[in-house]
């Protein structure tokens, strides 16, 4: 009875179990079915044509020639050593062959543009049109037509031109190169090679990438881009554009697949400031700065490694605001400042002679200052004027010799009489502190944010480091002028 009992029962749960197997199948392929529709819903597929887009464009898409005159040697000779029997020989050769004439030639160069509104006005790269004698504009349909130079920004290698129609122009919108996301298709057009109009596509494959110059923002695309690309655009799916078509990164001077233009929003901009005035007027702050590293702000006892630390307050709209060497800018005209890059584009946007807020953090605390800005541009074309050096800073420890910057010693390294500060005359080549930079002739003008002038000042700002808990202390260190901040372990 038992037995038939227990039979019974297991086999009564067979069927339990079955349904339960079923009913856990069914739910695991219902949850994979409704994963693969969510992702099937989120993944957008490619074209199935980039045509109509480049068909709608075409229009406003231009390839640009620039002459320009290239001066002649003084010598039409080829280069030999002074007397050389042969200078006579290639003298003789050049005269029969009528090439020994001290004569200007022409030199053509080629790129890409793109109109920007019906009246004929052109956006291309600077360095396209750059000493250029003339420039002419060739369209989709093959009208040409002289361009005149509006312009240049060398500093985001954008240049404007300008085209006398005597009917309204196609032209192309910029597009908000914010939104772009990486992955995005784009489509780029252009001159590559001088073959003429020609379209390659991609996506966007990286923001925010910087190359060489103070307000690079540029979108990285695999989009096909060569020699004779630069100066035109980078279209979104929108027919917008969202990039100016720049450079390339290549061993070969081809396309692999790395190629950068500039954002449209930092275009925009620029492109607004020449056409109104013909040059480009950004705000100027008058600070030098530089990032805060984790172990500057270790040094410094902040939680996070973020702000511009300030290095120098010259003459300028800063000083004149209060704001001094050592302060770490937080936040700009109501946005917060990630580090020195951020800090200079926002500076740089920010309206000229206007006052704006500018946050601080001094010892530990905020402040918020008003600092009225400088026009950038005019404060680069006149002579630096130099303050009075930020509290110096240094010591004699770390793997570092120093001794008080005397008048003959400041004669020695070529710094003013009333320099003052601990000079570097020695640096242990096994120290942190030549890993990190630091060399004889070097001055220490602070150390812990404090001005040190003797060597036990320094020891002491080393002592109150390391009673404070403090790994690092941050020295301001100075050469030939420029200021740095250094931080050097001081763990025993």
């Amino acid at each position: 009875m038992q037995s038939r009992s227990i039979s019974t029962v297991r086999s009564a749960e067979a069927p339990q179990r079955s349904a339960m197997v079923r009913g856990l199948t069914a739910l695991v392929l219902g949850a994979a079915l409704v994963l693969s529709q969510v992702t099937w819903v989120e993944a957008r597929g490619a074209p199935e044509s980039f045509a109509d887009l480049a068909q709608s464009v075409s229009p406003s898409v231009v390839n640009i020639t620039t002459s320009t005159t290239v001066a002649a040697r003084a010598d039409g000779i080829p280069q030999v050593p002074p007397g050389s029997p042969f200078q006579d020989f290639f003298q003789d050769f050049l005269d029969r062959n009528g090439n020994g004439r001290n004569a200007p030639r022409r030199s053509e160069a080629l790129g890409s543009g793109f109109v920007i509104s019906e009246d004929g006005y052109i956006v291309t790269n600077n360095h396209v049109i750059d000493k250029a004698d003339e420039i002419e504009i060739e369209f989709f349909s093959g009208q040409r037509l002289e361009a005149t130079l509006i312009g240049t920004d060398p500093k985001t290698d954008i240049a404007l031109l300008k085209v006398e129609s005597d009917t309204p122009l196609p032209f192309v919108p910029f597009g908000n190169s914010d939104l772009a996301r990486v992955g995005d298709w784009v489509m780029a057009m252009g001159n590559p090679l001088g073959q003429g109009f020609s379209v390659s596509a991609g996506i966007i494959s990286a923001r925010g990438r910087a190359l060489s110059g103070t307000y690079d923002d540029y979108l990285q695309t695999d989009a096909a881009i060569n020699r004779g690309n630069s100066g035109g655009p980078l279209f979104n799916m929108d027919g917008q554009v969202v990039g100016v078509n720049t450079a390339i990164l290549s061993p070969t001077g081809g396309s692999i697949g790395i190629g950068f233009s500039m954002a449209s929003n930092v275009v925009d901009k620029v492109v607004k400031q020449l056409k109104e005035f013909g040059e480009t007027r950004r705000g100027w702050l008058g600070v030098r700065i530089q990032d805060v590293t984790p172990d500057v702000a270790e040094a410094m006892g902040l939680k996070e490694a973020k702000g511009a630390l300030i290095t120098d307050v010259p003459e300028g709209p800063a000083r004149e605001a209060g704001v001094l060497a050592g302060d770490i800018i937080t936040s700009f005209d109501g946005a917060n400042v990630a580090d020195t890059r951020e800090l200079v584009r926002r500076v740089a946007d920010a309206p000229v002679g206007e006052a704006v807020r500018v946050v601080v953090l001094r010892d530990g605390k905020t402040q918020t200052l008003s600092v009225t800005l400088g026009r950038r541009e005019t404060a680069e074309a006149e002579p630096a004027t130099s303050g009075p050096d930020a509290e110096p800073s240094s010591a004699d420890v770390m793997g570092l010799s120093v001794k008080p910057l005397t008048p003959d010693v400041a004669g020695e390294l070529g710094l003013s009489a009333d320099a003052s500060g601990l000079a570097v005359v020695a640096v242990d080549e096994t120290s942190e502190a030549y890993t990190k930079g630091l060399r004889v002739g070097d001055v220490i003008t602070e150390a812990g944010q404090q001005k040190v002038v003797r060597v036990q000042d320094l020891q002491d700002r080393v002592a109150e480091a390391r009673d404070a808990g403090r790994k690092s202390l941050l020295l301001l260190v100075r050469r030939a002028g420029d200021p740095r901040f250094v931080a050097i372990n001081i763990e025993k």
